[in-house]
């Protein structure tokens, strides 16, 4: 950026919508922006002439990344409840959880499952309520 003048201060007139935005509506933020790089010259003639261009285009391009930031989140929370119900998340080896309720059906004792698993049978009850 040092060596580019324009991307300079297009990451200027972006930093600038992202601070507006924070306190008004997109639409009011994107309008102070580019008046307030006019007053302040930064990309002031191309922000003059293409005044309208730049505010409709900015409110979809912001509303795009904001959407899309709300997009992966969901879909990581998603992926990450789903790992949660399958076993991968609820702090227990799905392999071993498996393998202790094989083990419990097959009439082996709490004591004795915790001394093949290295878990307590406090914690064996809990994983298989779980199962």
């Amino acid at each position: 950026m040092e060596q580019c003048h324009i991307l300079r201060e297009y990451a200027q007139y972006v930093a600038k919508v992202r601070e507006y935005a924070r306190t008004t509506e997109l639409n009011t933020a994107v309008e102070q922006a580019v008046n307030d790089c006019i007053q302040n010259g930064i990309l002031a003639e191309f922000l003059r002439k293409h005044k309208s261009e730049v505010i409709a285009m900015s409110i979809f391009e912001y509303d795009k990344e904001e959407e899309e930031k709300k997009l992966r989140k969901a879909e990581y929370e998603a992926g990450y409840n789903t790992g949660y119900d399958t076993g991968y998340g609820s702090g227990y080896d799905i392999g071993k959880k498996e393998i202790v309720r094989q083990m419990f059906n097959a009439g082996e004792s709490f004591e004795k499952i915790a001394q093949y698993t290295g878990y307590e049978v406090c914690e064996l009850k809990k994983m298989l309520e779980e199962v």
